[in-house]
């Protein structure tokens, strides 16, 4: 129990990497680039009533989602295998608001799927704001993860050069 009221340490590795290096933050930019570009998209339609804004909304929606859950489930598995992770409350706040972010990102394909311009006119737009505003605070969160906790970055040392405690990070 007294375990429970120590100061988490700074740093951790990661679990699934590619020679040391994490691939979470590499796969990332992809579904936040795209989900975030749709506000845009849609917006130009909605200006132009040009069907290309329509179709790159729906091709945007898509592509973000699936590489979405791509890096969504290797951040979960960084989540489950990395002690240093899951004991973080920013570490779950990251995971519930990317599972958000996926289940809108999801909605608003789907309901782009029959008739990608007259979806941007209902909905599309509305849920392209709320993905970008989730993306926004799960991109915060993902960044306090790195800046702040050190989170797949390794290591770090005391004050004195020596390694920090760490304990066992796969428990």
């Amino acid at each position: 129990m007294k375990k429970l009221g120590l100061p988490l340490p700074r740093g951790t590795h990661t679990a699934v990497s590619i020679m040391r290096h994490p691939i979470h933050p590499m796969v990332v930019p992809f579904p936040i680039a795209f989900l975030l570009a749709i506000v845009f998209t849609d917006l130009a339609y909605l200006g132009t009533q040009d069907p290309f804004w329509g179709r790159v909304s729906l091709w945007l929606a898509g592509g973000g989602t699936v590489l979405g859950v791509v890096a969504g489930l290797i951040g979960t598995l960084e989540l489950l295998l990395i002690r240093g992770i899951r004991h973080r409350p920013a570490g779950w706040s990251h995971f519930v608001m990317a599972v958000m972010l996926l289940s809108v990102g999801f909605i608003n394909w789907l309901s782009r799927l029959e008739d990608p311009l007259g979806a941007i006119a209902g909905s599309g737009l509305y849920l392209s704001i709320l993905g970008a505003a989730l993306v926004s605070v799960a991109g915060w969160l993902g960044g306090d993860l790195v800046f702040e906790h050190h989170v797949g970055l390794g290591k770090h040392k005391d004050e004195y050069g020596a390694d920090e405690k760490h304990g066992d990070e796969n428990e």
